[in-house]
């Protein structure tokens, strides 16, 4: 077992890193494309398509622990992790190429059944390729600091993935038009999630392997021990909460644009400065954290994005550009709030197995994905609420003018809720623990 403070190569870090690629290609895709493929294509019921993209990430909410609990009973010489990372990867790849690929019936019924089992291959596939990849770092090094370092290489391949993705799918669709578009766009996207999973399987072979010690008891026994771990604890609500905000916040973009900015492209420039910042200032926020520790980067980081979205209020009432400048200001405090949680969830598994003498990196980590997909997946649901509060005018066209309410609705729910989530969020995180000197203690 190396030593803390070892570092690890940079070929290890970049393979890694590169498995955001598939991960970030996914994450975003269907978010953007999915649902208006559903309604504008298939015409799909808005009701109907809403419960067919949602349904999937409940599913994801019961199989990640599983699937953490299956990777901790891996046995394999490359590790119980890093097999997944191939296996999973391949599969997800060609499942999401059949998602956008149904053949044209004329069924309704069919159409919506083909994309919701789909959709569910996809889900399936993703929780075997996010859990042991999420689960690597806590065995690829025991170092406090190098976690950090490859959080730092990971978030930042994972922001450049949204942006091409984000910017690319839209625009393959729309250059060859109709559902071939859509075919198009899917077979693009499952090339470049392939690329991911393949890098990452590639990069991370010369990577420590972990050794298969899994705990003893059922999978029920697992997370009730994993769940009085406090200090994973509290780091999971606050992560969880910030996650609520996060998507709560990409849910209200296309709102904000459409109906407070008023804006042509302002969606795209929310987006992009919302995203872009993690490129830039990442590595930033890791050095930061170096000097002052993860806990005090977090609370740093959080307060940042806090701040930005707060900011956001004004919409409506300032030039565009304010408004702009504010969600960058949140895009800088967001890059932060995914360095650092990312880092400090190897070092609470990896303590708890220090202490009791048996790993539940996959259960952590199971536990971790669930938590955050459920906060992703209800962040626009109180989105919606925020909009039904308003009075907010749905219609086939877009284009109705909207009552006072909902715009202030749209705002509040885009600004003000998001902000106060973050800020709420740091009141479980104060109670979090474990530094530097606890993490890097080595059993004599």
């Amino acid at each position: 077992m190396s030593s803390p403070g070892t570092p690890l190569p940079r070929s290890v870090r970049i393979g890694y890193g590169a498995g955001s690629v598939a991960t970030g290609a996914f994450g975003t895709v269907p978010g953007l494309m999915l649902l208006p493929y559903l309604t504008d294509s298939l015409a799909v019921p808005a009701l109907l398509a809403g419960a067919i993209v949602f349904l999937p990430k409940a599913w994801d909410v019961v199989l990640n622990p599983v699937a953490g609990r299956i990777s901790d009973r891996t046995v394999d010489p490359r590790g119980p992790r890093r097999p997944w990372l191939l296996r999973a990867g391949l599969v997800l790849g060609v499942c999401f190429a059949v998602l956008f690929a149904g053949p044209d019936l004329g069924s309704q019924a069919f159409d919506a059944a083909w994309v919701l089992v789909a959709f569910l291959a996809c889900a399936t596939a993703y929780a075997f390729f996010q859990v042991p990849y999420v689960a690597m770092p806590a065995e690829i090094t025991d170092s406090y600091a190098e976690r950090t370092r490859l959080m730092t290489w990971r978030v930042a391949i994972l922001a450049f993935t949204i942006l091409l993705a984000g910017a690319s799918a839209p625009a393959i669709r729309d250059a060859v038009g109709g559902r071939d578009g859509y075919r198009a766009m899917g077979v693009v996207m499952a090339a470049i999630i392939v690329t991911g999973a393949l890098l990452a399987y590639r990069g991370t072979r010369g990577a420590r392997v972990g050794e298969v010690a899994p705990g003893p008891g059922t999978l029920r026994d697992q997370l009730r021990l994993v769940a009085a771990a406090r200090d994973f604890r509290l780091l999971l609500v606050t992560f969880v909460l910030q996650a609520l905000a996060t998507g709560c916040m990409l849910a209200g973009v296309d709102y904000l644009a459409g109906d407070v900015l008023e804006r042509d492209g302002a969606a795209t420039i929310l987006f992009v400065c919302f995203v872009g910042p993690a490129l830039l200032l990442t590595p930033g926020w890791a050095a930061l954290g170096r000097r002052i520790g993860k806990k005090q980067g977090y609370v740093a980081s959080s307060l940042v994005l806090a701040a930005g979205a707060a900011l956001a209020v004004l919409a409506g009432h300032v030039p565009s550009a304010v408004v702009f400048a504010a969600v960058g200001l949140v895009g800088v405090g967001y890059a932060g709030a995914q360095v650092f949680p990312m880092a400090m969830l190897p070092d609470a598994a990896a303590v708890d197995a220090r202490r009791t003498g048996s790993s539940r990196v996959g259960v952590y980590t199971g536990v971790w994905t669930a938590g955050e997909t459920l906060g992703l997946a209800l962040g626009p649901g109180l989105f919606a609420v925020a909009l039904a509060l308003g009075s907010y005018r749905s219609s086939d066209s877009g284009d109705v003018a909207q009552p006072d309410s909902a715009v202030t609705a749209i705002t509040l729910g885009f600004s003000v809720l998001p902000a106060l989530l973050v800020l709420a969020s740091l009141w479980w995180l104060r109670g979090y623990a474990l530094d530097e000197r606890e993490v890097d203690l080595v059993d004599a």
